[in-house]
């Protein structure tokens, strides 16, 4: 069916509301835009659904997660009795319509026969992941848009192992998906019928007090949080759902000078304060600075929507005044790796066989830290997803523990009962280490610092290309496969240099074809790449230690090309110079692919 057809369907037909009937008839006159709601869709991966708030079957409305809802309520029918059983958990966030999309999917599941149990208020992404494996529910939905703008909505699957689903599983819910072509077809029940007969269930503070001693047991060192717990603390929960999980665990493990930015403190999906709800911005940390100056708070703290993202800024003087600066989500992460491996080694509990995992656009210092500690260091591809399936398969499954994973973009985990990223858990950690740092009379800079002078600077940073609507997916695609049709048109080691319009790579992996073409020797080799089949390539560029790197990759979640680039050396001034010369070099020729 064309996409003048379903619009057609959607716009005059009585079983769709009368608000989506009306939003689609104000646009009659506009083939650009029925064509860019209707012409697919809204594609379902390993993550679920993301898209724009609106009518149409490539938005995020009531009828595309209801259709959702049914793909996944047949899988799990699939899995037999047992599986219906046990259910599914649902969560959402603070944005528009997250209650409404999490009623919908509940009514849908319940009419399908599927136990549901449905939170009681907004909860975090790592609560979701928690009730999971909590509740031994069959799936977990969670209703977000993580730190994308007020516009968008998504729709994220867990596995009964609390991680997201894997493709194994994605690719069948969407075959399911698939069945239902006309979304008047799906069932849905009566909510309040449901309530009454339990098949739907509503859950809560039982799971608060759950989650709250589970985090507890990861608390590093609890003697140094006695010692600090006036230290002064400003958080901001950029509107989301972080509020009460992050106050509340702060407060049980001894941290009693909180200060929470009024104007960021309640729930609200305009998120109204800032440009965008992402603590990857630093500007999205202005009013916890602006607090943070009034009360002399030593850490400044957000979290995104969901609470799966911590962004963080600190205290320091310079030329003897009193300034907050913020710190990457790699420096971050290598910090906290070095606090937990450190800290623990100190005290004892870290045990024999440990790992961490980190992905391969995240800094590549963390190996450096790995090896002084004997632990294994674990490199994934880009998605907490498979940070999860490495806590399954290594430490649920194997003989390994796990201690720490992180990601570049501002996502953190410790422990193995959520299997996601979490920022509640990273805000009781960053707060630890800071207490920890400030009780051996330093700042984070200072320990920050302390790192580099011993395992070499690194600096790493990602741009952006963002091209919206189809067109924009198009140039996205063709981009990709332009710099890939370069790379696979290599026939010497010369021709490498031509690559990027840069620094000549040493090799460079393409992860879609499972293959890395090296050309250190002054000929092309090839060998196979051992993780799973992704839309990235990444070059290798050498450099003083030979860690240099550039990557490009779709976002899974936006409608972005990611540039990502990490350079480093024995040398600050060196590292930072390069990696402006790598990032102005590769951001020209990949703006050139896109047009």
């Amino acid at each position: 069916m064309s996409a003048i057809d379903t619009y057609k369907i959607w716009s005059t037909d009585p079983y769709f509301d009368e608000t989506t009937r009306n939003e689609l008839l104000a646009i009659a006159d506009d083939s650009k835009e029925i064509e860019d709601r209707f012409y697919k869709d809204l594609e379902f991966g390993t993550g679920g659904l993301r898209g724009i708030l609106g009518a149409g079957t490539n938005r995020m409305n009531v009828y595309t997660v209801a259709k959702a809802s049914a793909g996944l309520a047949q899988y799990i029918i699939d899995q037999g009795e047992e599986a219906m059983k046990r259910g599914v958990v649902i969560c959402h966030d603070s944005r528009h319509f997250s209650p409404e999309f999490s009623k919908i999917a509940a009514q849908t599941f319940a009419a399908y026969g599927i136990k549901v149990r449905l939170t009681d208020e907004l909860r975090p992404v790592p609560m979701c992941s928690f009730s999971v494996r909590y509740y031994n529910a069959y799936a977990g939905v969670m209703v977000t848009a993580s730190h994308n703008p007020p516009k968008y909505n998504g729709y994220k699957v867990y596995g009964e192992d609390g991680g997201q689903v894997t493709e194994e599983a994605a690719a069948a819910i969407l075959a399911n998906i698939g069945k239902f072509s006309d979304v008047r077809t799906i069932k849905t029940s009566d909510f309040d019928q449901d309530i009454s007969s339990g098949i739907i269930e509503r859950f809560g503070p039982e799971l608060d007090i759950a989650y709250v001693d589970m985090l507890k047991k990861l608390v590093v060192d609890e003697e140094v949080i006695k010692r600090q717990a006036d230290m002064s603390i400003v958080y901001t929960p950029l509107h989301g759902s972080g509020n009460k999980p992050v106050r509340r665990i702060l407060k049980a493990v001894g941290f009693n000078n909180v200060h929470v930015v009024p104007e960021q403190e309640l729930p609200d999906g305009a998120f109204p304060t800032v440009k965008t709800p992402n603590p990857e911005d630093p500007a999205a940390l202005t009013m916890g600075i602006e607090l943070a100056k009034k009360v002399n708070a030593s850490l400044v703290f957000g979290t995104d929507p969901d609470s799966d993202r911590l962004g963080i800024a600190a205290r320091c003087e310079e030329n003897g005044e009193v300034t907050y600066k913020c710190f990457t989500g790699n420096q971050v992460g290598l910090m906290l790796l070095d606090y937990i491996l450190d800290s623990k080694k100190t005290l004892g509990t870290l045990e024999d066989n440990s790992f961490a995992c980190t992905t391969i656009v995240s800094t590549k210092l963390c190996k450096a830290v790995c090896d002084a500690y004997g632990v294994e260091l674990q490199e994934t591809l880009t998605g907490f997803k498979y940070i999860g399936e490495r806590i399954k398969i290594d430490d649920e499954f194997g003989d390994k523990h796990f201690q720490f994973g992180f990601e570049e973009s501002y996502g953190y985990l410790s422990g193995t009962d959520v299997r996601d990223k979490d920022a509640v858990v990273a805000a009781m950690l960053v707060c630890g280490m800071a207490a920890q740092s400030f009780d051996k009379g330093e700042t984070l800079f200072d320990r920050l610092n302390r790192i580099y002078s011993k395992y070499g600077y690194g600096f790493e940073q990602a741009v952006s290309f963002t091209r919206e609507g189809k067109e924009g997916l198009d140039k996205i695609r063709n981009g990709m496969a332009s710099m890939r049709a370069e790379l696979e048109a290599c026939k010497t080691a010369e021709d490498a240099a031509n690559l990027i319009g840069g620094p000549k790579p040493v090799a460079v992996r393409d992860y879609q074809a499972g293959v890395r073409y090296d050309f250190s020797n002054g000929e092309v080799t090839t060998s196979a790449l051992t993780l799973p089949k992704s839309n990235v390539l990444l070059y290798e560029l050498g450099g003083d230690k030979g860690l240099d790197w550039a990557c490009a990759r779709p976002s899974g979640t936006e409608p972005k090309l990611k540039i990502y680039f990490g350079v480093y050396d024995s040398d600050e001034a060196t590292a930072k110079d390069r990696l402006e010369s790598v990032k102005t070099q590769m951001s020209e020729f990949v703006e050139n692919k896109l047009g």
